[in-house]
């Protein structure tokens, strides 16, 4: 049962980032800043569309994969990999955005939504990490039911 719901979560994400791209995508300007400093990185609309879809593609079909490879016996590992593509999915949100605000043009404090883009990427690690603690604490628990 829990599977079931990690994985409408999941899709749910995967439909949100499509989303959140097309319409990010619309948006940005002809040619995209993605850093500035010493050496800028710029890259064209297309470039970033291709390269994005690329990396989502990559990231989502991991899910099919592992599925196939991992029989329903190993759920928990099932669950923990499907949120675990849903907290890069969250990030990989978080990023668009703030690639369409930087080249939006408009007046931001960028030091504000450092917070958001560094929690969503401490949610990945610490979802990452979850998994070998789930392990641990089933392990110590079986030990001591013994």
């Amino acid at each position: 049962m829990i599977l079931r719901i990690f994985k409408a979560v999941w899709f749910l994400s995967l439909l949100l980032i499509l989303a959140i791209f097309l319409y990010v995508y619309a948006s940005l300007p002809q040619d995209i800043v993605i850093y500035e400093g010493q050496g800028a990185v710029m890259l064209t609309r297309e470039a970033l569309f291709y390269f994005a879809l690329t990396i989502f593609a990559l990231i989502n079909v991991l899910v099919f994969v592992v599925s196939r490879l991992y029989s329903k016996s190993a759920e928990d590992f099932l669950c923990w990999f499907y949120g675990l593509v849903m907290c890069l999915n969250v990030f990989l949100i978080i990023a668009l955005n703030f690639i369409n605000l930087y080249n939006s043009n408009e007046k931001f404090d960028y030091d504000r939504i450092g917070y958001i883009i560094y929690g969503s990427l401490g949610l990945f690690v610490l979802w990452a990490i979850g998994w070998p603690f789930y392990l641990l604490s089933r392990k110590i628990l079986n030990k001591q039911s013994l």
